[in-house]
């Protein structure tokens, strides 16, 4: 049933991008990033997206950075010849001493709390009431899901991090391992870029 969930939500995302007129969001491989690391037959690059350009047309035209979230695209090249399992990858935002987890796409919502309610008089015609900002489909249709990275194959997805951007902030990302041998790869630390 999950499965069928998440097909339904990325092909409603690629529906809403072709009714919209836009294409579809594609990244650049992961090596055509400065701050691009490789551990051992896997390439790894991390994208944070800020900016209202760089977040609008792709979230629906919402800037999660306005609701305290910042979104990062990590990418993975499986350059290997063994298939990677990333099942049990943990990923998290490291800046100095400071780390945050990611929060899964289906609790952003969750993160936008309730308004206080009105206490002076009611309006007397009801006034249609403003939706939560996060629950917009392309959050979750965007978020990272692959669980196993074949030979030749790439990934990409967000990760949605309840933090501002910090300079010389890193993704620390673990938990990698090689699907016939099950040994982990070592760590990884990657910086952080601009999309641009």
């Amino acid at each position: 049933m999950k499965i069928v969930g998440k097909t339904l939500i990325v092909s409603l995302g690629l529906m809403l991008a072709a009714a919209t007129g836009q294409a579809p969001f594609r990244p650049k491989p992961a090596d055509s990033y400065p701050s691009h690391q490789k551990v051992g037959p896997l390439v790894l690059a991390a994208v944070k997206f800020e900016t209202d350009e760089e977040t609008k047309p792709l979230f629906g035209g919402v800037n999660p950075n306005e609701h305290g979230v910042l979104p990062v695209l990590l990418i993975l090249e499986n350059r290997g010849e063994e298939t990677l399992m990333l099942d049990g990858m943990r990923v998290a935002f490291q800046a100095g001493r400071y780390e945050v987890q990611p929060t899964p796409a289906r609790e952003l919502p969750s993160l936008v709390g309730p308004r206080r309610p009105g206490m002076g008089p009611k309006a007397p015609i009801p006034l249609p009431k403003k939706k939560n900002p996060l629950m917009k489909v392309e959050f979750d249709a965007r978020a990272f899901g692959a669980k196993t990275l074949l030979k030749g194959e790439s990934a990409q997805g967000f990760f949605y991090f309840e933090t501002r951007y910090r300079r010389d902030a890193i993704l620390y990302i673990t938990g990698i391992r090689e699907g016939v041998s099950g040994k982990e790869l070592f760590f990884a630390e990657v910086p952080i870029d601009s999309p641009r």
